[in-house]
Protein backbone atom coordinates (compact mmCIF):
# COMPACT_ATOMS: atom_id res chain seq x y z
CA UNK A 1 0.00 0.00 0.00
CA UNK A 2 1.35 3.39 -1.51
CA UNK A 3 1.33 6.13 1.65
CA UNK A 4 2.04 9.61 1.85
CA UNK A 5 2.81 11.72 4.88
CA UNK A 6 2.05 15.57 5.13
CA UNK A 7 4.06 17.31 7.69
CA UNK A 8 7.13 14.59 7.24
CA UNK A 9 9.49 16.30 9.11
CA UNK A 10 7.63 17.35 12.27
CA UNK A 11 7.66 14.45 15.04
CA UNK A 12 3.48 12.54 14.29
CA UNK A 13 5.33 12.87 10.78
CA UNK A 14 8.52 10.91 11.36
CA UNK A 15 6.75 8.24 13.86
CA UNK A 16 4.58 7.71 10.94
CA UNK A 17 7.55 7.32 8.49
CA UNK A 18 9.39 4.68 11.36
CA UNK A 19 5.66 2.82 11.27
CA UNK A 20 5.46 2.75 7.34
CA UNK A 21 9.00 1.55 7.04
CA UNK A 22 8.76 -1.23 9.44
CA UNK A 23 5.02 -2.60 8.07
CA UNK A 24 5.22 -5.59 5.38
CA UNK A 25 3.45 -4.49 2.83
CA UNK A 26 3.40 -0.67 2.83
CA UNK A 27 5.94 1.85 1.50
CA UNK A 28 6.30 5.20 1.89
CA UNK A 29 5.73 7.06 -1.34
CA UNK A 30 5.90 10.50 -0.42
CA UNK A 31 6.34 13.18 2.32
CA UNK A 32 5.70 16.84 2.20
CA UNK A 33 6.19 19.86 4.07
CA UNK A 34 5.19 23.90 4.06
CA UNK A 35 7.48 25.59 0.92
CA UNK A 36 10.61 26.33 2.39
CA UNK A 37 11.23 24.34 4.96
CA UNK A 38 15.04 23.52 6.07
CA UNK A 39 14.58 19.90 5.30
CA UNK A 40 13.45 19.73 1.58
CA UNK A 41 15.42 17.36 -0.08
CA UNK A 42 16.11 15.17 2.51
CA UNK A 43 15.39 11.51 2.40
CA UNK A 44 12.53 10.94 4.94
CA UNK A 45 14.42 7.74 6.29
CA UNK A 46 17.21 9.38 7.65
CA UNK A 47 15.26 12.40 9.08
CA UNK A 48 13.07 9.70 10.66
CA UNK A 49 16.60 7.79 12.20
CA UNK A 50 16.41 5.10 10.08
CA UNK A 51 17.70 3.66 6.98
CA UNK A 52 17.51 6.24 3.97
CA UNK A 53 14.10 5.31 2.32
CA UNK A 54 14.88 6.87 -1.48
CA UNK A 55 12.40 9.11 -0.96
CA UNK A 56 13.32 12.95 -0.66
CA UNK A 57 10.58 15.33 1.64
CA UNK A 58 8.69 17.69 -0.95
CA UNK A 59 6.57 20.31 -0.89
CA UNK A 60 4.11 19.58 -3.85
CA UNK A 61 0.74 18.08 -1.80
CA UNK A 62 -1.27 17.32 -5.05
CA UNK A 63 1.62 15.25 -6.38
CA UNK A 64 1.88 13.55 -3.05
CA UNK A 65 -1.86 12.46 -3.25
CA UNK A 66 -1.73 11.22 -6.90
CA UNK A 67 1.00 8.73 -6.17
CA UNK A 68 -0.34 7.39 -2.63
CA UNK A 69 -3.41 4.91 -1.83
CA UNK A 70 -3.80 6.56 1.13
CA UNK A 71 -2.51 9.84 3.31
CA UNK A 72 -1.35 10.14 6.83
CA UNK A 73 -2.47 13.44 7.93
CA UNK A 74 -1.62 14.81 11.81
CA UNK A 75 -0.99 18.48 10.37
CA UNK A 76 -3.19 21.68 11.00
CA UNK A 77 -6.70 22.50 10.16
CA UNK A 78 -6.62 24.78 7.47
CA UNK A 79 -4.35 22.35 6.08
CA UNK A 80 -6.45 19.58 6.72
CA UNK A 81 -8.71 20.96 4.94
CA UNK A 82 -7.06 21.51 1.82
CA UNK A 83 -5.52 17.46 1.99
CA UNK A 84 -9.54 16.84 2.04
CA UNK A 85 -9.81 18.57 -1.55
CA UNK A 86 -6.95 16.95 -2.83
CA UNK A 87 -8.05 13.61 -1.45
CA UNK A 88 -11.62 14.11 -2.90
CA UNK A 89 -9.80 15.01 -6.23
CA UNK A 90 -6.99 12.34 -6.51
CA UNK A 91 -9.34 9.39 -5.27
CA UNK A 92 -7.03 8.77 -2.22
CA UNK A 93 -7.89 7.50 1.27
CA UNK A 94 -7.54 10.31 4.01
CA UNK A 95 -6.78 9.51 7.68
CA UNK A 96 -7.04 12.76 9.55
CA UNK A 97 -5.57 12.24 13.42
CA UNK A 98 -5.36 16.39 13.27
CA UNK A 99 -7.57 17.93 16.06
CA UNK A 100 -8.54 21.52 16.75
CA UNK A 101 -11.00 21.70 13.61
CA UNK A 102 -13.44 24.22 13.24
CA UNK A 103 -16.73 23.74 11.67
CA UNK A 104 -14.99 25.12 7.82
CA UNK A 105 -12.60 22.30 8.25
CA UNK A 106 -14.64 19.74 9.11
CA UNK A 107 -17.31 20.69 6.65
CA UNK A 108 -14.50 20.12 3.64
CA UNK A 109 -13.75 17.06 5.69
CA UNK A 110 -17.67 15.90 5.42
CA UNK A 111 -17.53 16.92 1.73
CA UNK A 112 -14.44 14.73 0.81
CA UNK A 113 -15.92 11.38 2.35
CA UNK A 114 -18.55 11.64 -0.24
CA UNK A 115 -15.93 10.87 -2.78
CA UNK A 116 -13.52 8.42 -1.00
CA UNK A 117 -12.87 6.78 2.48
CA UNK A 118 -12.14 9.07 4.89
CA UNK A 119 -11.55 7.96 8.66
CA UNK A 120 -11.03 10.78 11.16
CA UNK A 121 -10.45 10.47 15.17
CA UNK A 122 -8.93 12.72 17.65
CA UNK A 123 -6.64 10.12 19.21
CA UNK A 124 -5.58 6.74 16.50
CA UNK A 125 -4.51 4.84 19.72
CA UNK A 126 -6.06 1.61 20.45
CA UNK A 127 -6.43 2.30 24.33
CA UNK A 128 -7.38 5.33 23.81
CA UNK A 129 -10.17 4.60 21.91
CA UNK A 130 -11.16 1.53 24.61
CA UNK A 131 -11.21 4.04 27.00
CA UNK A 132 -13.42 6.55 24.77
CA UNK A 133 -15.78 3.35 24.83
CA UNK A 134 -15.83 2.93 28.57
CA UNK A 135 -16.29 6.49 29.28
CA UNK A 136 -19.21 6.24 27.34
CA UNK A 137 -20.76 3.08 29.50
CA UNK A 138 -19.40 4.62 32.65
CA UNK A 139 -21.07 7.95 32.17
CA UNK A 140 -24.53 5.97 30.88
CA UNK A 141 -24.46 3.86 34.32
CA UNK A 142 -24.05 6.70 36.58
CA UNK A 143 -26.18 9.54 37.04
CA UNK A 144 -26.05 13.00 38.00
CA UNK A 145 -24.46 12.29 41.48
CA UNK A 146 -21.48 11.71 40.04
CA UNK A 147 -19.65 14.83 39.09
CA UNK A 148 -17.02 13.86 35.56
CA UNK A 149 -14.09 16.08 35.11
CA UNK A 150 -11.49 15.45 32.53
CA UNK A 151 -7.78 15.92 33.06
CA UNK A 152 -4.90 15.98 30.03
CA UNK A 153 -1.45 16.66 29.81
CA UNK A 154 0.68 17.40 26.65
CA UNK A 155 3.67 18.35 25.80
CA UNK A 156 4.83 22.17 25.98
CA UNK A 157 4.51 22.38 22.02
CA UNK A 158 0.72 21.71 21.50
CA UNK A 159 -1.02 24.71 20.41
CA UNK A 160 -5.18 23.60 20.68
CA UNK A 161 -6.89 23.00 24.54
CA UNK A 162 -8.65 21.11 25.72
CA UNK A 163 -6.70 18.07 23.63
CA UNK A 164 -9.17 17.00 20.84
CA UNK A 165 -9.10 13.38 22.49
CA UNK A 166 -10.17 15.13 25.76
CA UNK A 167 -13.10 16.63 23.70
CA UNK A 168 -14.57 13.38 22.61
CA UNK A 169 -13.50 12.04 26.07
CA UNK A 170 -16.91 14.61 26.49
CA UNK A 171 -18.98 14.02 23.67
CA UNK A 172 -18.85 10.30 25.25
CA UNK A 173 -19.56 11.02 28.51
CA UNK A 174 -22.46 13.69 27.39
CA UNK A 175 -23.77 11.20 24.53
CA UNK A 176 -24.25 8.71 27.29
CA UNK A 177 -26.55 11.28 29.24
CA UNK A 178 -28.41 12.31 26.40
CA UNK A 179 -27.05 15.99 26.56
CA UNK A 180 -25.16 18.32 24.08
CA UNK A 181 -21.47 18.82 25.15
CA UNK A 182 -21.79 22.61 24.51
CA UNK A 183 -24.90 23.30 26.93
CA UNK A 184 -22.63 21.41 29.91
CA UNK A 185 -18.97 21.91 28.93
CA UNK A 186 -16.60 23.79 31.67
CA UNK A 187 -13.61 24.41 29.82
CA UNK A 188 -11.78 27.25 32.21
CA UNK A 189 -12.70 27.56 35.69
CA UNK A 190 -10.81 31.29 37.79
CA UNK A 191 -11.97 33.43 40.16
CA UNK A 192 -14.95 32.93 42.27
CA UNK A 193 -17.10 31.01 39.82
CA UNK A 194 -19.84 29.56 42.62
CA UNK A 195 -20.95 26.13 43.20
CA UNK A 196 -20.37 23.41 40.33
CA UNK A 197 -23.47 23.26 38.21
CA UNK A 198 -25.01 19.73 38.50
CA UNK A 199 -24.52 17.78 35.49
CA UNK A 200 -21.37 19.55 34.36
CA UNK A 201 -18.49 18.11 32.26
CA UNK A 202 -15.30 20.18 32.96
CA UNK A 203 -11.92 19.86 31.38
CA UNK A 204 -8.75 21.02 32.57
CA UNK A 205 -5.67 21.39 30.25
CA UNK A 206 -1.89 20.72 31.43
CA UNK A 207 1.30 22.01 29.39
CA UNK A 208 4.97 21.09 29.73
CA UNK A 209 7.88 19.03 28.77
CA UNK A 210 7.63 16.24 26.15
CA UNK A 211 4.59 14.65 27.96
CA UNK A 212 3.19 12.93 24.37
CA UNK A 213 -1.05 12.59 25.62
CA UNK A 214 -2.57 11.71 29.20
CA UNK A 215 -6.06 11.45 29.66
CA UNK A 216 -8.27 11.01 33.00
CA UNK A 217 -11.85 11.05 33.12
CA UNK A 218 -12.78 11.45 36.95
CA UNK A 219 -16.64 10.51 37.99
CA UNK A 220 -16.68 11.70 41.51
CA UNK A 221 -19.99 11.70 43.75
CA UNK A 222 -20.33 11.87 48.01
CA UNK A 223 -17.67 9.63 49.19
CA UNK A 224 -16.09 7.81 46.29
CA UNK A 225 -14.49 8.52 42.76
CA UNK A 226 -13.96 6.22 39.81
CA UNK A 227 -10.72 7.53 37.42
CA UNK A 228 -10.56 6.25 33.98
CA UNK A 229 -7.14 6.67 32.85
CA UNK A 230 -4.64 6.16 29.49
CA UNK A 231 -1.41 7.61 29.47
CA UNK A 232 0.99 7.11 26.35
CA UNK A 233 4.79 7.15 26.35
CA UNK A 234 5.62 7.16 22.36
CA UNK A 235 3.67 8.45 19.64
CA UNK A 236 4.16 5.48 17.40
CA UNK A 237 0.67 3.86 19.16
CA UNK A 238 -0.59 6.79 17.07
CA UNK A 239 1.09 5.92 14.28
CA UNK A 240 0.41 2.32 14.75
CA UNK A 241 -3.46 3.03 14.78
CA UNK A 242 -3.36 5.70 11.92
CA UNK A 243 -1.61 2.98 9.57
CA UNK A 244 -4.08 0.57 10.56
CA UNK A 245 -6.64 2.88 9.67
CA UNK A 246 -5.20 3.01 6.27
CA UNK A 247 -5.46 -0.43 5.56
CA UNK A 248 -8.86 -0.94 6.53
CA UNK A 249 -10.15 1.29 4.42
CA UNK A 250 -8.75 0.03 1.39
CA UNK A 251 -11.48 -0.71 -0.51
CA UNK A 252 -14.18 0.40 1.56
CA UNK A 253 -16.63 2.92 -0.04
CA UNK A 254 -16.91 6.42 0.40
CA UNK A 255 -17.87 7.85 3.87
CA UNK A 256 -16.53 9.49 7.43
CA UNK A 257 -15.31 6.40 9.10
CA UNK A 258 -14.04 6.42 12.74
CA UNK A 259 -11.31 4.06 14.71
CA UNK A 260 -14.70 2.65 16.59
CA UNK A 261 -15.11 1.41 12.76
CA UNK A 262 -11.43 0.73 12.07
CA UNK A 263 -11.64 -1.08 15.22
CA UNK A 264 -15.04 -2.89 15.64
CA UNK A 265 -16.23 -1.03 18.29
CA UNK A 266 -18.88 0.89 16.28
Amino acid sequence: MKIGIPGGAGRMGQALTRQVAGTEGCALVAATEVPDHPALGRDCGALAGIEPLGVALGDDAQAMFRAADAVLDFTLPGAAARHAELAAAEGAILVVGTTGLGDAEQAALEAAAARVAVVQAPNMSLAVNLLLRLTEQVAGLLDDDYDIEIVEMHHRHKIDAPSGTALGLGRAAARARGVSLDEVAARGRDGVTGERPRGAIGFAALRGGDVVGEHSVIFAADGERLELACRSSNRQTYARGALQAARWARGKPPGLYTMADVLGLG
